[in-house]
């Protein structure tokens, strides 16, 4: 029976690091959210415990923590970070779809093929037509408001030729303040659905969970999965993930789900318990909003 909470100050005693998830928890990709961002820096100043932002960005880290400053999460908020995109960039220099590879994406997310020096001889990787093409390297749609079934066509001949296609980013939507967008999981999921091999590293898949618990021991943090708490907003994501590595969830009701869940300041129970139910998930906790 998932509990619904006030704060997180009720159960951080319990946890010495949390995976927290950042669009819809920390911010909503116009603003930081200031309940979160005031919860997580309690969490490390009064409790000493870390905080790993655990995100399906398909940026690299530093894009991302560029990001963050422009949107106002201090840097007292969190200590480490791990993202689908420095998880799937790794797969890519190793080789996962090719080295002439069609992108599927936005020009600002054109950082995702630069250089990776974390790696021993990382392949030249080299961005080509499709029908060039070893493979395919998504970040997302090319029109986010677009519904990704423009790109059947494309997706078709990519199925046969037995192209992989490198998903950079699980989610399959994202809500930027009001407006919601589709994300590359969307692309992934209908090339899936068509008969095409969909390859994701983000949650809930075990890669950026690997990198995660990398990041957490670099910080010098010895703590097991018992230990940690993942919070976040999406059912299929942040809480089927923590559910697959054993670690306890804190499930964010007013994020992707707000009116699925009933959702004012706390989601409404008997909604909430359906929801869950529906998507085959069942966190320890739940709250309308990170505070």
């Amino acid at each position: 029976m998932t509990q619904i909470i006030d704060s997180l100050d009720e159960i951080a005693a319990r946890y010495d690091a949390l995976l927290v998830d950042l669009w819809g928890c920390v911010h909503d990709g116009v603003r930081a959210l200031p309940e979160a961002v005031a919860a997580l820096q309690r969490y490390r100043a009064e409790r000493g415990g870390a905080v790993v932002l655990v995100t399906n960005s398909p940026k690299p880290r530093a894009g991302v923590e560029r990001q963050l400053d422009r949107l106002g999460v201090p840097r007292d908020a969190w200590d480490a970070m791990a993202t689908s995109g420095d998880s799937a960039r790794a797969a890519m220099f190793r080789g996962a779809v090719g080295q002439r590879v069609y992108f599927i994406g936005q020009e600002h997310d054109l950082g995702f093929f630069e250089p990776l020096r974390l790696l021993d001889d990382p392949l030249e990787i080299a961005r080509v037509p499709l029908r060039e093409a070893e493979g395919i390297v998504c970040t997302g749609p090319f029109d986010p408001m677009a519904d990704p079934s423009v790109l059947r066509p494309d997706l078709l001949y990519a199925k046969t030729q037995g192209l992989k296609l490198l998903c950079a980013n699980p989610d399959i939507v994202v809500d930027r303040g009001d407006v919601r967008e589709w994300c590359a999981g969307a692309v992934a999921a209908l090339y899936t659905e068509m008969g095409g091999e969909s390859l994701y590293f983000g949650k809930p898949h075990p890669p950026i969970y690997d990198l995660a618990y990398r990041r957490l021991a670099a910080l010098e943090r010895d703590v097991p999965r018992e230990a940690m708490l993942a919070i976040g907003d999406g059912t299929r994501t942040d809480i089927a993930g923590a559910m697959g590595e054993g670690i306890d969830s804190l499930y964010i009701s007013g994020g992707l789900a707000r009116l699925e869940t009933g959702t004012a300041r706390q989601p409404d129970p008997e909604r909430l318990s359906a929801w869950l139910s529906a998507e085959k998930v069942s966190p320890q906790y739940a709250i309308g909003a990170l505070r």
